[in-house]
């Protein structure tokens, strides 16, 4: 079967994204990781696939990982998704809306930035300790579409990643599904940097907008510090996080900010 391909990323996070408006491609777990494979396939962190949407929204956004799993969200695709629809329809839109797993999604475009309402965040906890890799951690928690566990470090370069990120990502506390890991050092007021280990991809990525929320929204609630957050990823882009509280003191609004780009097309063979 030959299938017709869009490679492009979210601030160095990459994906394969599909046009299965027709619904004719059915792919299993194992080809949906063959696709994602970097020595024999196209490569990405995730696959997106661009389906009709079951409401009254524009379209419907399916996510998988690179290991081939369905997860629920993912905001550095969800942008990318958001350009690569726009071109399909028949007059490029200033925004449209898509159907996810985590609930209805909006998105604004203007050149290459791609702005998400990302809903509101659910199950925030704040910091409790938790033992990793032999070590205490004062661990935070928020679901921004998907689970993500929050740590501030006071320097992220020294940090092993792989081992830190494995350990927390398949804590006991996050059972059984686990949770993405991130960690967090405040540069000054308002600007942060984030590494993520990401569930599903196993391994730490270049950028994760879930993640980039979820750190601006628990440095947000632990200092006070006003809207926007600024936050610097590993791909070297730094993507920007509005938000407002509500009463009570959780999030009303949140919306994310920073580029989806192009970066090929072809066909590959499966």
């Amino acid at each position: 079967m030959d299938i017709r391909f869009t490679k492009m990323n979210g601030a160095g996070n990459d994906f394969v994204v599909l046009d299965n408006r027709t619904r004719n491609l059915s792919l299993d777990r194992t080809a949906i990781a063959r696709l994602c494979d970097r020595h024999r396939g196209i490569g990405a962190d995730g696959l997106l696939a661009v389906e009709p949407a079951d409401g009254d929204a524009d379209f419907r956004m399916r996510y998988y990982n690179s290991d081939g799993g369905e997860a629920e969200m993912c905001g550095n695709g969800a942008r990318c998704f958001a350009r690569f629809a726009a071109r399909l329809m028949p007059e490029k839109p200033a925004s449209l809306n898509f159907e996810t797993q985590a609930g209805l999604i909006t998105a604004s475009l203007e050149g290459e930035f791609v702005t998400l309402d990302m809903g509101r965040p659910q199950d925030h906890r704040r910091a409790s300790a938790l033992v990793i890799s032999g070590a205490e951690y004062q661990v935070h928690f928020i679901n921004t579409g998907v689970p993500h566990a929050v740590v501030f470090v006071s320097d992220v370069e020294a940090l092993d990643i792989q081992a830190l990120g494995s350990a927390l990502r398949w804590h006991e506390a996050f059972a059984p599904k686990g949770t993405n890991a991130n960690f967090v050092q405040v540069l000054d007021s308002g600007t942060l940097v984030l590494r993520t280990y990401e569930r599903g991809v196993e391994d730490e990525t270049l950028a994760c907008g879930t993640g980039v929320c979820a750190a601006a929204l628990m440095y947000a609630m632990e200092s006070g510090a006003p809207s926007p957050v600024h936050v610097k990823v590993r791909g070297g882009d730094t993507m920007s996080v509005d938000f407002q509280k509500s009463a009570d003191g959780t999030f009303e609004t949140v919306r994310l900010t920073g580029p989806a780009d192009f970066v090929f097309e072809g066909t590959i063979s499966l």
